[in-house]
């Protein structure tokens, strides 16, 4: 796994619930990068902008990393990096969101990938 990692997903869903059902939608694009990645103390940072926008805790599985944001409302965000494909060069990845507006569900499920940033 490198260091730091740009990844972007473009396909996906979103969620709301609302008079008692869900309603899907498409949600748009969502790029973000993960720098100062250092598996042995499993932390990270979420980089948005250029800027480091929170701090991440990684739970290492087989074939994969999984990065988890606790948002400060204790909203959680979590992406899940696998290892690189050997045919494309990418490692693909998968970003789910789970919070709430005004009382209710939102979550998001996002497909992509990763490539490591030189």
């Amino acid at each position: 796994m490198p260091t730091h990692v740009v990844c972007d997903f473009d396909k996906g869903y979103a969620w709301t619930y609302e008079a008692g059902k869900y309603q899907a939608s498409p949600p748009s694009d969502l790029a973000f990068e993960i720098g100062s990645i250092d598996l042995d103390h499993q932390s990270a940072s979420l980089i948005l902008g250029g800027r480091t926008a929170a701090t991440l805790k990684i739970v290492r599985a087989i074939n994969a990393n999984h990065f988890l944001e606790v948002v400060n409302e204790g909203f959680l965000n979590l992406t899940t990096i696998y290892d690189r494909d050997p045919a494309t060069g990418r490692f693909p990845a998968v970003h789910s969101r789970h919070f709430g507006l005004f009382g209710q569900p939102v979550f998001a499920q996002y497909a992509g990938s990763c490539v490591a940033k030189p």
